[in-house]
């Protein structure tokens, strides 16, 4: 199982300008829709007086959650030329939003496609890609009676753990790579007396 995917570390910009016409792209790592649509009213309400802030995101590790917008521009124009660029780079959980302010010549159907490709292509250029990994957490309930058997299955796997409760009945986070998913949950089933429950998707 692949488990993991590229992304970019930070925010990053591009610029290109045609025929007066300047569009300006700024690119986000972002993990959610709601995280999305926080950047976009932040990008329109800065750039309040563009004409068009067209987007494109990705999310997720896999191909599934996307979304282009040509916010006004002709059909195809913008949107797809950004997520051109992004798939091109091989990105996820990042979306790219490109500012155009209208420079008084109209750019035609080809000349849009070629500055909104461009723009986003600058920004990714400038940007610090990284790979990430994909991780499982799974919460962990037992008696305090296993405590040794679980911190020895912790420290033997190096796993990572989180939100540790340590009382009569204790609890903990363990998170570690989607790809050694089988193989952990086989093993937490063979420690006595433990309850286990995956937290995350």
């Amino acid at each position: 199982m692949k488990d993991e995917y590229r992304s970019i570390q930070k925010v990053s910009t591009g610029l290109f300008k045609d025929r007066g016409s300047k569009f300006i792209a700024i690119a986000f790592p972002v993990h959610s829709e709601e995280s999305v649509k926080k950047k976009l009213e932040e990008v329109k309400k800065k750039y309040h007086d563009a004409r068009h802030h067209c987007y494109a995101y990705r999310l997720g590790p896999g191909e599934d959650r996307w979304r282009v917008n040509d916010d006004g521009e002709p059909s195809g124009t913008a949107g797809n030329p950004i997520m051109g660029q992004i798939r091109s780079y091989r990105l996820n959980n990042i979306l790219i939003i490109v500012i155009r302010y209208f420079g008084g010549t109209l750019l035609g159907t080809g000349g849009l496609i070629n500055a909104y490709r461009q723009a986003a292509k600058a920004a990714l250029e400038n940007a610090s890609i990284i790979k990430k990994t994909i991780e499982c957490s799974y919460l962990l309930n037992f008696p305090y009676a296993s405590i040794n058997d679980v911190m020895r299955f912790i420290k033997e796997h190096k796993i990572r753990q989180s939100e540790q409760l340590f009382e009569l009945d204790c609890s903990m986070t363990i998170h570690f790579r989607a790809s050694q998913e089988k193989f952990i949950v086989k093993k937490l089933a063979l420690i006595k007396k433990l309850d286990f429950k995956k937290v995350n998707d």
